[in-house]
């Protein structure tokens, strides 16, 4: 699915005198010759077909949680340029894979999160991907090949789509057309793997990661792959592993000083809500529930967390509410350092104060199972009091904001998001609660100015400029009013001739 989108930016973005340069040596980061303007071009393009595509996680839980922590790493990186931006996101999939993208995208499956065994983990192979990108070893990729190549990249891209409906057609053509292709490809990636290794160890170090989690899971992997009879996991088909990988990566950590680095509890929380939300409903119910029957967990109050939430999919709201308070009766017994208040039983919840996204989290899911069993105004008090103690937190934010539109509030709803827009301009599912309140008030004219911003955040420029064009012609607002949206496609179409050039 991923390769589909690369190609389709790639052919769309870039002439065909562009391919034919010669392959940069692989140390010389400067002699990428498609430069950083061009890449983000690229990777917009690509994110664009990404987030359209129902696997695209639209959750701000594990989006935070992942950039977090991707920017821990970058934190500590020196490879990184300064300015250069990064996103993480996952996908709901649950295979194997991990792939980073032109302009600092960063797509994680949530099978791989899953299969972490440790935060460590995870994060090693958050950093062996930063390298890639910090490393240009896509630039030098896109700008590395002959337009020969990409021309076959066409039939490859039919193979793709085959596949995702019937897998033994998609690789029958990828076989009879396109093996040598493949091989080659495969040939040049092993050398940026070994780079991306390399340096992204150095980026897991100098972050106070454990740097045997990089090898622990490579070297799991590699391991699980020898057991799988129709070819290897997602993850060991597009990074290639091989002993002299591992053996190197091993050696370069007997290296370094032994750490012994605790999992975050939004690590732990993150990988039971990704549980909660793969598969049907009540799969998802009769796994949580055999493993807290059968004690097969790390921590409990996670593990409840996770069952919450898999009850709250399958509808059986009553039942998620007697886990929820199950869940903070761990929560205050268990916790001794700061407060967290549990607005449900009217008691305090002490949790550590650096778990601060975790508190968020329970207090998000906590106001969601309330809605969900009617009691509206409950939940209110919990969205209104959490946000006072994590004012930050996305989920918290939008989900306030769709109660009070759900329950025609619209007036106070509209407020609360235009409040929130001051302190999260880039945060496009306020910018689309704000196109529904407008909706909801019967102003047209602003309505498509807060649409036009949805369509500029997913990088749909020329949808945006249709809807501050029809802003326009309704014209029901006010000189102020009228003057933002002039202005707004003026600065709009200026950018998209820009990027034409």
């Amino acid at each position: 699915m991923k390769l589909i989108y690369l190609i389709i930016a790639i052919s769309l973005l870039f002439p065909p005198n562009i391919y034919a340069h010669e392959l940069p040596d692989l140390g010389d980061v400067s002699q990428a010759t498609i430069t950083p303007r061009q890449e983000k071009q690229i990777g917009l393009q690509i994110m664009r077909q990404i987030r359209a595509d129902s696997s695209y996680l639209d959750d701000p839980e594990i989006a935070s949680y992942l950039n977090n922590l991707g920017h821990k790493l970058i934190s500590n990186s020196s490879e990184a340029e300064p300015g250069q931006s990064f996103e993480f996101f996952a996908l709901q999939d649950a295979t194997i894979n991990a792939f980073a993208l032109p302009g600092g995208f960063m797509g994680f499956n949530s099978g791989l999160i899953v299969a972490a065994q440790s935060e460590s983990e995870l994060a090693g192979v958050m950093a062996h991907e930063i390298a890639h990108v910090t490393q240009k070893h896509l630039a030098r990729m896109i700008s590395g090949q002959k337009y020969s190549m990409f021309t076959s990249l066409a039939a490859l891209a039919i193979a793709i789509i085959a596949a995702r409906s019937n897998p033994q057609a998609g690789q029958a053509i990828i076989i009879g057309s396109q093996a040598s292709m493949i091989q080659s490809q495969l040939d040049f990636t092993r050398k940026h793997e070994k780079e991306a290794d390399r340096i992204g160890l150095g980026i897991l170090v100098d972050a106070g990661f454990d740097p045997q989690g990089m090898a622990d899971f490579f070297g799991r992997l590699q391991l699980a792959g020898r057991f799988y009879e129709n070819g290897a996991p997602s993850y060991l088909r597009t990074h290639p592993l091989t002993y002299e990988r591992i053996a190197d990566i091993q050696n370069r950590t007997r290296e370094t000083t032994y750490r012994q680095v605790p999992d975050s509890i939004e690590f732990q929380l993150v990988r039971a809500k990704l549980r909660a939300l793969d598969g049907s409903p009540q799969k998802a119910v009769k796994q949580f529930r055999a493993r807290l029957n059968e004690k097969r967990y790390t921590n409990e109050a996670v593990e409840r967390y996770g069952y919450t939430i898999a009850l709250l999919r399958d509808k059986r709201n009553k039942r998620a509410d007697e886990e929820l308070t199950k869940l903070y009766s761990l929560l205050q017994n268990a916790s001794r350092n700061k407060i967290l208040e549990d607005h449900q039983l009217g008691e305090t919840i002490r949790v550590e104060h650096k778990n601060i996204q975790a508190g968020a989290m329970i207090e998000t899911l906590s106001a969601s199972v309330k809605l969900a069993n009617g009691q509206t105004e409950e939940a209110y008090s919990i969205y209104r009091k959490g946000l006072k103690v994590y004012p930050q937190h996305r989920a918290l934010i939008h989900g306030y904001a769709s109660a009070l539109l759900q329950n025609q509030q619209t007036e106070r709803a509209l407020k609360f998001v235009n409040i929130q827009l001051r302190y999260h301009q880039n945060d496009v599912n306020l910018y689309r609660l704000q196109a529904q309140s407008y909706t909801a008030l019967g102003n047209l004219m602003l309505k498509h100015r807060a649409q036009a911003e949805v369509y500029i955040h997913q990088g749909y420029f020329e949808a945006a400029i249709n809807q501050l064009e029809t802003a326009l012609r309704h014209n029901n607002g006010n000189f102020y009013q009228l003057s933002t949206v002039e202005a707004r496609l003026k600065q709009l179409q200026i950018q998209m001739a820009e990027n034409e050039e």
